[in-house]
Formats: C-alpha cells, structure tokens, sequence
C-alpha cells in the first residue's frame, strides 16, 4: 500500500527526534537512503527503498530493543516525550508493506533501517489549488501549550510575526497557571494532543470551563487523534472539534487560526 508524503515526513522526522534525544550532549546524525534488492530475507523478496537514521548516542541493550516499537514504551526520564514516536514509525513501515529493525548495543549508537517497497508507478501531476487570499495577521491572545520546544519556538515566532500576542506553556500544568495569573482576556487555546502530564482535550475542557467563549484549536503528529471519539490512545477528538496535523505550513496554521477567530 503506497503511503502518502505526509506520513513518509512524519516518520523521518521521528527517528530524526528519537536519535537526536539519544545524544543530550549533541553529536552527528546519519541519513542514508539506497535502492536495495533483496533475494534470501524470508519473506521480503524484491526491490526496496532502504532509508537509515543512525546516530552516536547512548545505544539500545538486547531487552529494550525488544520492546522498542510498544506503544507508550520509553526510556526517557518521567515528563519526557509520550512514548509514541516509534510505534508511529512502525506503524506507518507496517502499513506500506515494509519492514524495520534496529542495529545497536550500549555506548554503540544506534542505526534504524527501513526497508519501503519501491514502486515504479509514475507521480500525478501535482495541481496546484487555487489561493484564497485571507487575512493572516491578527492582534489575540494565543495561549500555545507545547512540550517540544523546537516546535513550541517556532510557532511562537510565526504567530509574534503576524502580530498575535503569545502565551507559552510547555505542559498542561504549566498552561493552566499561566492562565491562572493572566488577567487579560485569552481568545485561543493551541494545543498539542499528547503532552507530559495529560492531554490537550483535559486541558481544553478545564480551561473552557474556567474561560467561557475560550477557542481551541489542537494540533498533532498522530491524525488518528483527529478521528472518531475513544480511537487509539483514548486521545481522540469530539467531532468537529478544530484539529492541524502535523506537520504544518505556516499559512495553514494562520489561516486555520482565522477561520476560528473571525
């Protein structure tokens, strides 16, 4: 089953996250991407697309490479990262009819290779929509609540760009006593789906009960946060509720936010 761009830049970008918090103190990061045949892996024969994601960081032991690609399964310190970036990987290698293994030991870094099924099927012609021209600036009150700090910075640089004023959180705690000491009026909760300590939709629900009229926009890696309600991880939204995968251009993100503040 062919996988769609959005989901081939969703995986990238979580081995790149995995083997970058695998090296707190930094250290080089290898991407590799071949044409591979294979002729004698039981039950994987033909051409593949091989993609490696190696670094140089602390390695993985024999148990927990068995237990790497479990959904909420992780290493890191309690209030780090959700435990879902690899089983997301997983996932999406499984539904394109590839496979996924891991070379690494203690102190010995870490290489994930991936094996896509290649496809001699010709691209569509892309179309290009035409572009609506919306007003993308605006002056509200954006409270964003974000754990990654790569991503919550540069959100907060696009919306202070186009005039927003931004409050930021990094958990929902912290969003709620931000909000807490705030006197000014918040016109929108931005909200990741999946944070340390709770979820986006707990933290929508408190705020909106403590903020009548508060909007909310939720945003996240996993689309299948954006389905029907009780799907996987119980994270799910109502719906109709507002919901960006990521990853997000720019404009989508301001022109979502106009849409709801308008």
């Amino acid at each position: 089953m062919l996988i769609g761009k959005s989901q081939y830049t969703r995986l990238l970008l979580n081995l790149v996250i995995n083997a970058r918090d695998a090296m707190p103190d930094g250290g080089p990061i290898e991407i590799r991407l071949a044409p591979v045949k294979l002729a004698d892996q039981p039950g994987y024969r033909g051409r593949f697309v091989l993609l490696d994601v190696a670094d140089s960081g602390s390695g993985i032991d024999a148990a927990t490479r068995k237990r790497v690609f479990e959904p909420f399964f992780t290493t890191k310190p309690a209030g780090v990262g959700t435990g879902l970036g690899l089983s997301t990987v997983y996932g999406i290698v499984k539904q394109s009819g590839g496979f996924i293994w891991v070379d690494s030991a203690p102190d010995a870094g870490a290489t994930f290779s991936i094996y896509l099924p290649r496809t001699m099927a010709t691209p569509s012609p892309r179309v290009t929509p035409a572009v609506t021209m919306t007003r993308q600036r605006g002056t509200e009150t954006i409270l964003l609540t974000e754990d990654e700090d790569g991503v919550r910075s540069l959100v907060r640089d696009i919306l202070e760009t186009h005039g927003y004023h931004v409050i930021e959180a990094v958990n929902p705690a912290d969003a709620l006593a931000q909000a807490a000491t705030y006197d000014g009026h918040i016109d929108l909760l931005l909200t990741d789906v999946v944070m340390p300590g709770g979820t986006g939709r707990e933290l929508a629900h408190t705020l909106a009960a403590r903020r009548p009229g508060l909007k909310v926009l939720f945003v996240s890696g996993y689309p299948e946060h954006g389905s029907e309600p009780g799907a996987a991880f119980g994270t799910s939204m109502e719906p109709g509720a507002p919901f960006l995968a990521k990853p997000f251009t720019r404009d989508a993100l301001l022109r979502r936010l106009r849409e709801l503040l308008d």
